[in-house]
């Protein structure tokens, strides 16, 4: 059975795929460990690859961890890699991301606004039922302070142009975080928030189960 490693999104970890069904997949949740002082994403990449004991895994990743999976398949051989609401090049950051690190002015970003249950973060995540909205909320306030400040650099200044050709995309087409029309050859998931992980997890169980099973690496 060939294993299945997991990024989370940015500073959460897998309490956001528990709404997905894995049954008969090798599944393992990779784990955010803290970045170094003005680490790089590349040699960010490199450590935490240190939690992958397979070899050719299959990679997913969701948002931000959608990124390090794309990093991580630099290094590794990967059996395929699944985007879920991210980018798989610097061309898909919107273009005010990419200016806003150019100019550093993501660095003037109050973390209240992300780090602590609010409006904005629930019309930004599309989170719309009261459980959701909850999930969310503890999500950001566990997030750590550190790793959000350096997750945020590391997006905006991102400069892979890299494509991989074992790669598949799964994008909503009403992300507001991670705009669809800024997103190039991806599955698209007609209504999907950044957030459709949970909101949306049936069809994305069902999305999942078929990628998976087409690469024959069930039981």
């Amino acid at each position: 059975m060939t294993p299945v490693y997991i990024f989370s999104g940015l500073g959460t970890d897998e309490r956001v795929f528990q709404y997905i069904d894995f049954s008969g997949f090798d599944i393992h949740h990779i784990s955010w460990i803290a970045p170094l002082k003005d680490e790089t994403i590349e040699s960010y990449a490199k450590r935490i690859i240190g939690q992958i004991h397979d070899g050719n895994p299959v990679l997913i990743g969701v948002s931000f961890g959608g990124i390090i999976a794309v990093e991580v398949a630099k290094l590794i051989p990967t059996e395929k890699i699944i985007l879920i609401s991210s980018v798989k090049t610097r061309h898909e950051l919107p273009f005010y991301y990419r200016l806003a690190g150019t100019l550093h002015l993501h660095k003037l970003l109050p973390l209240r606004l992300l780090k602590h249950p609010n409006l904005f973060a629930y019309w930004l995540f599309g989170a719309k039922e009261r459980q959701y909205k909850d999930l969310l909320a503890a999500i950001l306030c566990d997030t750590d302070n550190d790793f959000l400040k350096w997750a945020l650099d590391a997006v905006a200044t991102w400069r892979n142009e890299y494509k991989h050709t074992n790669l598949v995309h799964l994008h909503g087409t009403a992300d507001r975080i991670l705009p669809y029309r800024f997103i190039k050859k991806a599955i698209r998931v007609p209504a999907g928030g950044h957030f459709m992980i949970v909101d949306q997890a049936t069809l994305l169980t069902n999305m999942l189960r078929n990628l998976l099973s087409i690469s024959n690496i069930t039981s």
